[in-house]
């Protein structure tokens, strides 16, 4: 709604004159035609002040009567109701023209911003509030939950209003007869009577479907008063429970595929393990204690899962390495040591068409034999050069080969290990992911003497 101009507010005066001058000197046409002006002036303004032409009209006429000497007709009579009637009916159809109109507006602002929140969202989860929040700001009501199944139970994960006092809520049938847990109408009815009755006069259920009719949830929606939900509020519910299913949809589809990806890249890493190390398990300490490193630092969920691939993958250049050199038993004369150092190169070259692989994934595979001081290899990078994935996991896989027996070595003590880390540090590994390595160790040795 626009700001009303001081022209119009001018103008609106000089009406009011006209109409109180029109009832003084008792000319009708003068009236009907100041009173329709009013009207054209206050539809923009909104609000009560819409009948102020109604009203003013029928104050001018009853002044009109009570002039001295004046007679009023059944004709007379008859054009002001009927002009009263006009007003009224217009100011009526330009209300509901209004409202409309301001309702397509919300409906086209929360949907435009909605989905762009959408878009950002990084989880189902955030998905799922980022999709209350858009109803939240069509004000369709003033309740509102979004149930989907949690390991075959539904649960309220998403709620405004009296619903939210349920957020996280399992929900189980008040009987004992066996029911689906996808059946919506049951658990529509369970979710509609935890609130009391004053609070859900008027409801609408609205069921959220992804890729190929997959059901994902049910949106229930809730009203204080006996108000029905109109067709245009049904038909925006049922477009936003599209946009949202199809986002979640998406989000299961891609979360999917990042599993298989996971699962496929640990068994190759579990099986290239089998090769390198006769008593299995390196990769999945390695693994294991990258992450929580991480964690440690902050660091954000698609980095971890970046450098948790690469731990997978990080020796995969060493199927290239021959047996004979791989595991010789002793010290590797220079050639050998030369082609031992080839693995890091050929296991980035053999993960180039995998094109779902981060560009921080192949860096830890490439540089994991990177030092801090540059001597190390394949390319000499020094200090914060080397990137942070491979900076983060040499320190792990360091000393995991310290305090495990190789072909080559015996398995060191876990003291003289975690010392020749810490002597290591600003040479041979980041002194500050040190630090954090060695808090992280000392934390575990606590948690060891607590249980």
């Amino acid at each position: 709604m626009s700001r009303p101009s001081a022209w119009s507010y001018l103008l609106l005066l000089l009406c009011l004159g006209a109409v109180g001058y029109a009832a003084l000197t008792n000319q009708p046409v003068l009236l009907a035609g100041a009173a329709l002006l009013i009207g054209v002036v206050t539809w923009s303004m909104g609000g009560a002040i819409r009948w102020l032409a109604v009203g003013v009209y029928a104050v001018g006429f009853v002044v009109s009567l009570t002039i001295p000497g004046k007679t009023t007709d059944v004709v007379e009579l008859a054009s002001a109701l009927l002009m009263l009637g006009g007003l009224g009916f217009m100011t009526l159809r330009e209300q509901g023209s209004t409202r409309e109109l301001a309702w397509q507006r919300n409906t086209i602002s929360a949907l435009r911003a909605g989905s762009e929140r959408l878009a950002e969202a990084r989880d189902a989860d955030a998905i799922i509030r980022a999709g209350i929040n858009i109803l939240d700001k069509l004000q369709v009501a003033p309740n509102m939950a979004f149930v989907a199944y949690r390991q075959g139970t539904p649960m309220i994960l998403a709620a405004r209003g009296a619903f939210e006092a349920f957020l996280e809520r399992p929900i189980h049938p008040s009987d004992s007869d066996s029911r689906s847990v996808q059946a919506d109408h049951w658990v529509a009815e369970e979710v509609l009577a935890l609130l009391k009755k004053p609070q859900r006069r008027k409801y609408h259920v609205a069921a959220v479907y992804g890729r190929a009719t997959t059901h994902l949830g049910v949106l229930i929606l809730t009203r204080n008063d006996d108000v029905e939900f109109d067709e245009d509020e049904t038909s925006v519910i049922a477009s936003f429970a599209r946009l949202l299913g199809a986002q979640l949809g998406q989000w299961n589809a891609i979360r999917e595929l990042r599993d298989a990806n996971d699962l496929t890249l640990r068994s190759l890493g579990a099986a290239l393990e089998r090769r390198d190390d006769d008593t299995g398990g390196h990769t999945t300490r390695v693994v294991r204690s990258s992450e929580r490193l991480a964690s440690r630092l902050g660091w954000a969920e698609d980095q971890v899962k970046a450098l948790r691939w690469g731990a997978y993958l990080h020796d995969l250049g060493k199927l290239a390495i021959p047996d004979s050199v791989l595991h010789k038993r002793g010290p590797l004369d220079p050639a050998e040591r030369q082609i031992i150092q080839t693995h890091t190169t050929v296991g980035y070259d053999m993960l180039q068409d995998l094109h779902f692989l981060p560009a921080e994934t192949l860096d830890l595979v490439r540089y994991h034999h990177e030092r801090w001081d540059g001597t190390g290899y394949p390319a000499g990078l020094r200090g914060q050069n080397i990137p942070d994935t491979a900076r983060l996991f040499t320190i792990i896989d360091v000393y995991d080969a310290l305090t495990n027996a190789r072909p080559y070595k015996p398995a060191w003590t876990r003291d003289r290990a975690l010392n020749e880390i810490r002597m290591q540090a600003g040479r041979q590994f980041d002194p500050q992911y040190v630090d954090a390595f060695m808090r992280m160790m000392a934390e575990q040795d606590d948690a060891h003497l607590v249980l």
